[in-house]
């Protein structure tokens, strides 16, 4: 087994692994990151900090340049494109309903079925079967059992229970 030293020998790539950093450049000498866009449109906040599109392509480019000047010279469709460079979406698409609530209901109904076809697998193969004190015949036993042994025949069963006619005093 090699130790952490070795290792760490085996593993190091030329001069040194940590790269150089000089503070007008970036770190290593790697190529610029791309642009961080912070777009945020949302119904709450309609005017992002940022536009939808920060890297232009050419045609985008001298859309800009045309936006600068009258904006009755624009044609409708350069409007809204320059209005996609800007936005990424309308009000109209935002406030759009989706049908996610579908999916969600769905799958809610699904795993219920899951749930409920386990239950009554564990309620057929794994559960034992019910004790006989829980049987109809069994409870009548007893309860004719408390009733003949009159326990607590001042406010208890005996109390209610007419022993003369034999049944449930009214």
């Amino acid at each position: 087994m090699l130790s952490r030293a070795t290792w760490s020998l085996v593993l190091r790539r030329g001069p040194g692994i940590r790269g150089t950093h000089s503070p007008g450049g970036a770190a290593g000498g790697q190529g610029k990151m791309p642009p961080y866009t912070n777009h945020c449109a949302q119904r709450y906040y309609p005017m992002p900090d940022e536009p939808f599109c920060t890297d232009l392509s050419a045609e985008q480019r001298v859309l800009k340049e045309k936006e600068k000047g009258s904006w009755t010279q624009l044609s409708h469709a350069e409007k809204v494109a320059l209005y996609r460079i800007q936005f990424q979406q309308t009000f109209a698409e935002m406030n759009q309903s989706s049908n996610e609530w579908k999916t969600v209901t769905g799958c809610v109904f699904f795993f219920m079925g899951i749930t409920a076809l386990m239950i009554w697998w564990m309620r057929v193969y794994v559960f034992p079967e019910k004790p006989v004190t829980l049987t109809d015949e069994w409870k009548a036993r007893q309860l004719q059992r408390v009733l003949d042994m009159k326990s607590n025949p001042v406010q208890g069963l005996a109390a209610r229970w007419d022993y003369a006619r034999r049944e449930w005093r009214k």
